[in-house]
């Protein structure tokens, strides 16, 4: 991913202030907010790291359990047809509608890797 920085299966985000000469951030693709900055590259990723296991200490402390940035599971809206044609499809080839689909995003996601080397 572009702009991101990974740490502990967390995704942090990076972006620069010009007036206040500054890089921040913060965890993505979870709920709660998690921020951090630092004045250069090096201090960004520190404090990344650092807010990261700030928060899963906190998340801890508190009895909660962390966020993952993936559950292995979104919401898809479709048209009516495109939807009836997937299932069509996913029982011609004796499979179900989350399987066929699943097949499908692998391939692609792994044909455009392939291509993107």
């Amino acid at each position: 991913m572009k702009d991101t920085m990974e740490y502990n299966g967390y995704f942090g985000s990076v972006h620069y202030n010009d007036d206040d000469k500054v890089f921040y951030g913060k965890v993505e693709f979870i709920r709660a907010l998690v921020s951090y900055e630092g004045t250069d590259v090096f201090s960004l990723r520190t404090a990344f790291e650092e807010a990261v296991d700030d928060y899963l200490e906190f998340c801890k402390e508190t009895g909660k359990q962390p966020e993952k940035p993936f559950k292995g599971s979104f919401n898809l809206r479709l048209d009516p047809e495109l939807h009836k044609r997937l299932v069509s499809n996913a029982m011609n080839e004796g499979k179900t509608l989350n399987a066929f689909i699943k097949d499908i995003l692998e391939k692609s996601t792994t044909e455009g890797q392939r291509a993107g080397s």
